[in-house]
């Protein structure tokens, strides 16, 4: 009577070590996988001077200004159509920039700050095969960039306005091209690690405009280049 049993505990551990040596699908056709991590954005910026467009009128000579690096949460969901190409959509909490300034303006310090929303979409290919534990890839992709919570501080309202003078900003939404290069390193059949790196070329147009004490108005213009370098560091779980 143990002999039967014998027989199916070897044939049940044969097919455990089977399992086991089995390699497992690390990213395949038809899988989703969401990352949940850190975006860090460096603007590599340059700026126009302010122009007034009416009184008063022309450029303040020497005026540029700087942008922070920002910090925020991304969540980036991937969509493998096979086991090479993907497309995934990047989202995440809006990073808020501060803008300072340079040149003439220097001595304002901040200017003020935006929130700037960029949702993107990126096709893929990933190099290796699908059980590939170490896989790194490049993407080309299209993100839509826009503005909110777009604030100036009294230093900059005073320059434009006056004092006791006011003033709004409206930054200028804009489509722009993605390139990114990545890797991503599998720990398990579903967990993940991923680090990517991508370039947006990104410009905006900034219009200024101001309300003085008397009810008088003012506008100035200047053209922002941000260029920002994007990192993200991410964690992964494939569904």
């Amino acid at each position: 009577m143990t002999k039967p049993f014998s027989v199916l505990s070897k044939l049940a551990a044969v097919s455990v070590l089977a399992a086991i040596s089995l390699p497992a699908a690390a990213q395949s056709a038809g899988d989703n996988i969401v990352n949940i991590g850190w975006f860090h954005l460096r603007p590599d910026e340059k700026s126009e001077p302010l122009n007034f467009r009416n009184p008063p009128t022309g450029q303040i000579a020497g005026s540029s200004a700087t942008i922070s690096n920002a910090d925020t949460l991304g969540i980036a969901f991937t969509h493998f159509f096979t086991d090479n190409f993907a497309l995934t959509a990047d989202l995440g909490i809006p990073p808020k920039f501060k803008l300072y300034g340079g040149g003439t303006l220097s001595p304002l310090g901040q200017l003020g700050e935006a929130k700037q929303w960029s949702p993107a979409v990126i096709a893929k290919w990933y190099f290796g095969d699908k059980n590939s534990q170490l896989r790194p890839f490049v993407g080309l992709g299209v993100t839509r960039v826009w503005y909110s919570s777009v604030n100036l501080t009294p230093s900059l309202q005073r320059a434009i306005a006056g004092a006791g003078g006011t003033a709004t900003a409206d930054l200028s939404s804009s489509w722009a091209p993605v390139a990114n290069v990545g890797l991503t390193y599998n720990l398990t059949q579903k967990w993940s690690l991923g680090l990517s790196v991508a370039y947006i070329p990104l410009e905006t147009d900034a219009t200024i405009n101001g309300r003085t004490v008397l009810g008088g108005s003012t506008q100035a213009t200047t053209k922002l280049t941000l260029d920002p370098l994007v990192t993200f560091l991410s964690v992964g779980y494939k569904f």
